[in-house]
């Protein structure tokens, strides 16, 4: 009821007031828009087809067409893979980084392993820096690498490893661990029971649910897609030489809610029962993408 609270209010006040009478006029409403709508779709390839041969009838019967196959993709999918619009929660374990208790965020899609400049402070880390791996991170957005440290001591269940980090100026994110400390203590990551495994199964620790993994981790999801492919090329003896990172992503468009486009993906979200306001968030959330929006709002 939480999620349907958030993703659609009118339904759940509705649903929460036991009224009976008055859902079925809402369902109903919402059916006749549905109907009117595809009636009026219709409608318009119907008088495009009056006049076949003219070139701008020629390109939107086109559009409706590859329309009608993505609908219809998406429809299908909603049926029998409905799982692919369920948000993914990331994989999480509890470690301890210098004796001090951690959720880390283990991402093989990450190059380095990566530790905020604030963590690490807190870690007792930070004296250990060495500015000579100095750098920036481009991406969704700009960071700026601090440096690196060479070592220091991770405990992964009851086994202590060394491990070396990039440390990041970065507040949106604490600490990933990437595919550098991955493969070198020969991690796999066990989806079938949901553990890491370390050490070629010496050591195994569960991934951390989502109701044990802090609410604004989740939030920061986002941001630590943009260390996932970082990394500094290592330049001995160079104090001052600094690398250009290439994280990935782009640059999000500014104008996104502008255009017919992205009111064509507000009207189709809002035709399956959601509201204006949960779809205009959820689109600019996933940069404009239906599925995933439609995804988050189905999910939660």
């Amino acid at each position: 009821m939480a999620q349907l609270l958030q993703t659609d209010p009118e339904l759940a006040q509705v649903i929460l007031g036991n009224d009976l009478n008055r859902l079925q006029d809402l369902l109903r409403e919402r059916h006749r828009q549905r109907s009117e709508s595809r009636r009026r779709q219709e409608d318009e390839l119907a008088l495009l087809y009056a006049d076949p041969f003219d070139v701008e009838a020629q390109k939107k019967i086109e559009a409706a067409i590859r329309q009608k196959g993505i609908d219809e993709n998406w429809e299908a999918a909603l049926e029998h893979n409905p799982e692919a619009f369920a948000r993914v929660v990331m994989l999480y374990v509890d470690m301890e980084v210098n004796g001090v208790p951690l959720k880390a965020f283990v991402d093989s899609g990450a190059q380095s392993t990566i530790i905020s400049k604030s963590c690490a402070e807190r870690c007792g880390l930070l004296r250990l820096l060495d500015q000579r791996y100095k750098g920036i991170a481009h991406g969704v957005g700009q960071s700026e690498i601090l440096g690196r440290i060479h070592v220091a001591p991770i405990k992964i269940g009851n086994i202590f490893y060394p491990c070396s980090f990039t440390v990041l100026d970065s507040p949106n994110m604490e600490f990933l661990f990437g595919l550098d400390m991955l493969r070198k203590h020969q991690c796999i990551i066990d989806l079938k029971d949901n553990v890491l495994r370390v050490g070629g199964g010496e050591v195994s620790v569960p991934f951390l649910q989502e109701k044990d993994i802090p609410s604004r981790f989740l939030d920061e999801e986002r941001y630590s897609k943009q260390a996932s492919s970082s990394g500094t090329a290592v330049t001995s003896g160079t104090a001052d030489r600094s690398n250009n990172v290439s994280l990935g992503g782009g640059s999000r468009n500014d104008n996104m809610t502008q255009g017919p486009d992205f009111e064509a993906k507000v009207a189709k979200l809002v035709e399956l029962g959601f509201g204006r306001d949960a779809v205009i968030q959820a689109l600019k959330l996933f940069d404009g993408n239906e599925e995933q929006a439609a995804g988050f709002l189905f999910g939660g």
